[in-house]
């Protein structure tokens, strides 16, 4: 992709310092020696302030001064370093990961096809070598591997090859470059073998290589591609036009682009609001959960802020707009989203930070076996024979497949408990979790408001009310007719917006609304948010007739308690962080063993604590589900969201929990923590393979085909320990028994200053 010199103000976005921020998506990463490579590299230009590079997207992240270095000296230096790199498009970026999984699974398909055909040749040579095999036959045999190896080896050592020659052409090595270099000479040396009509060839063996790590290849891609870009998930929730009102009074359907701040729209009944603007005229309601956190519907009127995102109820409004299509809530979140992001991404994973180690030592192994031998005296041909059978037991297969094996034997384990990940690293950034922050609405209560008190439903003029329920499209009477189970609405009604709904009822006028509409005693609703802190009211009324009030509010999920306890005996500390109001929270946090908590907070208040706790050394679990928590998922060590949860926040989320209950998020924990001990156990095996493997290599008494055996050994053991992990009996315990029956005492706020 050329982008012209006037293009690049399109992707940079310029901050108050006067710095300009850029994302680039970066071809060519394939491990953590990688990023930072990157990282240093850009240092080095000048004005440059920050180069981040997020590991599991390959998404590049800059900020620097722009009169110092031009952006097409950014990607020169890239270019210098041994990377392609083009400005950020999801959309591209989705597409390209799609494609790189396409040809790694064809590549991976040949070299197996290839593998067995070649075997059963080999089999052959090996039991005619100790047998009768003729000259010609042996010869025969090999110069058929040999053609099916040649090109075999072309195609499906095409990913390992270019990333090889990418590294060294910028004078630096990864783990494809061992890899590459093993193949290439046990390939040449078969060839050379064969043409001298040897007794042995190793065109098995360079196969088989291939296969094996196309195998981790192929798992690991496929882990980090489910991660997806917070920009895809944005379009969820923003318009992309509003109904501009024309001084003619006529009203238009036009592109956000093209509405500019003073602009009159109209936003009408059930839509959700396009930009950010001050009420000019009309009252409703606004729905501001996923934005806020507030489960009540705010009510707003003229002179009032209103923003992007929230969902009007029952009245029309016209906006006088402050912001459209830039500089809206929406867009702060997305900047923070990216800016937590960005900082997370410098976690390395188990198997990125032994392969930092990797590619010096094997190559420095091999080097000097050659050497060593050359120098005893048995010539270039054994010694290379040697030097190879060095390279190909030492190599990373075993390391390729001991996080990826584990990681998908551990996504099936977890999917049965009902989690979905979405980040390839998320089970290790699970197993470090020792702090888990809670969101409150929608995440420890369930999404629906319900009634506080359902034996009221007995009552004959509390059922009426739930009829009229049925004619209005308010959450609080929608929520009412459900737990009354209603089903035959009232022929005429009358709804006044904002307020409620009315009918005639034998001659008499029956309210269903707000306890103002329904002419509620103001005492009484007092004693009844007295005993419901938080709640929301809806008012029933009948001519003659005492008014009813109903408190509805957002009930924990069912095993909420249950599983908080189960947290915190096994040493989690518990913390509730919410947008909610403070007599919402607290009602909360007093019946769950929560070590502190927050009310009212800010997607950057959010963040803040979250930084707080990680300066105190916490690894922070992230559980949230609204708009406003997306940011702070982003930002925790490791995050989790229910699969209710707004489409911003499952894809800012590590992984997604599915179903009412919270059992799933004990259920992530424990198996996270049994993978990463998998993973852990496949890494020393690995170390202790190569331990005792090449000094036997070094010694000569290892073929490259013997070389080949035992590394494909070594990856079949390190597999058979990631199936383990299916075997055990529950992750968790959740006997109520043991939780006890206490209530836990009101908990002090978290201080807004954190």
């Amino acid at each position: 992709m050329t982008v012209h010199q006037r293009d690049w103000d399109a992707f940079m976005t310029r901050a108050e310092d006067g710095s300009v921020h850029m994302d680039l998506a970066v071809d060519g990463i394939t491990c953590a020696a990688c990023m930072g490579d990157i990282e240093r590299g850009l240092a080095r230009l000048p004005g440059m302030r920050k180069a981040r590079v997020n590991l599991t997207s390959h998404r590049l992240a800059v900020d620097w001064d722009d009169a110092e270095t031009p952006p097409e000296d950014i990607l020169a230096a890239l270019n210098r370093l041994g990377y392609t790199a083009h400005p950020f498009d999801p959309a591209r970026a989705r597409q390209q990961k799609d494609e790189t999984g396409k040809r790694l699974l064809r590549a991976l398909a040949v070299a197996g096809f290839s593998g067995m055909n070649i075997m059963l040749l080999s089999v052959s040579v090996w039991s005619g070598n100790a047998t009768d095999i003729t000259d010609e036959t042996r010869d025969f045999f090999h110069w058929l591997s040999a053609l099916i190896a040649l090109p075999t080896v072309a195609y499906s050592g095409m990913p390992f090859f270019r990333s090889a020659w990418t590294a060294i052409r910028a004078r630096r090595l990864n783990m494809d470059v061992p890899i590459a270099i093993g193949v290439s000479l046990a390939v040449a040396l078969s060839l050379v073998q064969t043409i001298q009509h040897q007794h042995h060839a190793y065109f098995e063996s360079a196969v088989m290589l291939l296969f094996f790590l196309l195998v981790g290849r192929y798992l690991d891609h496929n882990m980090r591609g489910r991660t997806q870009s917070f920009a895809e998930n944005m379009a969820a929730l923003r318009a992309e036009v509003a109904g501009r009102i024309a001084p003619d009074g006529s009203v238009r359907e036009t592109p956000l682009s093209r509405i500019q701040p003073g602009d009159l729209v109209l936003v009408a009944a059930g839509e959700r609001i396009p930009v950010d603007g001050v009420v000019e005229f009309g009252t409703s309601e606004l729905d501001q959960s996923l934005i806020t956190g507030e489960t009540r519907l705010v009510p707003v009127g003229v002179g009032e802020t209103v923003y992007a995102g929230t969902l009007n109820g029952s009245g029309s409004l016209t906006l006088k707009v402050t912001a459209a299509s830039s500089g809206t809530f929406l867009d702060d979140v997305n900047r923070l989203l990216e800016t937590a992001a960005q900082g997370r991404s410098a976690y390395v994973r188990i198997a990125d930070r032994a392969a930092q180690l990797y590619a010096p030592v094997v190559h420095a192994a091999s080097a000097l076996t050659f050497l060593f031998w050359l120098v005893w005296g048995i010539g270039w041909q054994p010694s290379l024979v040697i030097s190879i059978s060095v390279l190909i037991i030492t190599c990373p297969c075993a390391l390729g497949l001991a996080v990826p094996a584990v990681q998908v034997v551990a996504s099936g384990q977890l999917f049965r408990a009902g989690v979905l990940l979405n980040s390839g690293d998320a089970i290790e950034r699970l197993a470090a979790a020792d702090t888990i922050v809670f969101d409150k609405t929608g995440t420890l209560t369930r999404a629906e408001p319900e009634l506080a008190e359902p034996e009221l439903l007995s009552d004959e003029l509390v059922r009426l009310g739930a009829r009229l329920a049925l004619s209005s499209r308010h959450p609080l009477a929608i929520a009412l007719a459900r737990a009354a189970g209603v089903r035959e609405p009232f022929a005429a009604t009358t709804e006044t917006a904002g307020q409620g709904v009315e009918t005639l009822w034998n001659g008499k006028t029956l309210r269903l609304g707000s306890p103002a509409f329904c002419g509620a005693d103001g005492q009484e609703v007092a004693s009844i948010l007295s005993r419901w802190p938080g709640a929301s009211l809806i008012a029933v009324a009948l001519d003659g007739e005492p008014v009813r009030l109903l408190a509805l509010h957002q009930g924990l999920r069912s095993d909420a308690r249950e599983v908080l306890d189960h947290l915190a005996r096994q040493g989690y500390r518990l913390e509730i962080l919410s947008g909610d109001r403070k007599g919402a929270v607290e009602e909360i946090a007093s019946v769950l063993p929560v070590s502190r908590w927050a009310a009212e907070l800010t997607p950057a208040d959010k963040i803040a604590r979250l930084e707080a706790l990680k300066a105190e050394g916490a690894n922070v679990l992230m559980v949230g589900d609204g708009l406003n928590d997306a940011p702070a998922l982003a930002a925790a060590h490791v995050s989790l969201s229910p699969v209710t949860a707004v489409h911003l926040s499952q894809a800012a989320a590590d992984a997604v929990f599915l179903g009412e209950r919270l059992r799933p998020v004990a259920e992530a924990l424990a198996l996270s923590r049994r993978a990463r001990r998998a993973m852990e156990q496949n890494l020393w095996i690995s170390v202790i393979y190569n331990a005792i493997a090449v000094p036997i290599a070094v010694a000569g008494f290892v073929t490259p085909l013997l070389a080949a055996l035992a590394m494909s050994g070594s990856s079949l053991i390190v597999t058979a320990n990631a199936l383990r992990l299916r075997l055990g009996g529950p992750a968790i315990d959740t006997d109520p028994a043991k939780a006890g029956d206490r209530a836990a005492s009101p908990l002090p706020p978290i201080s807004q200053s954190a």
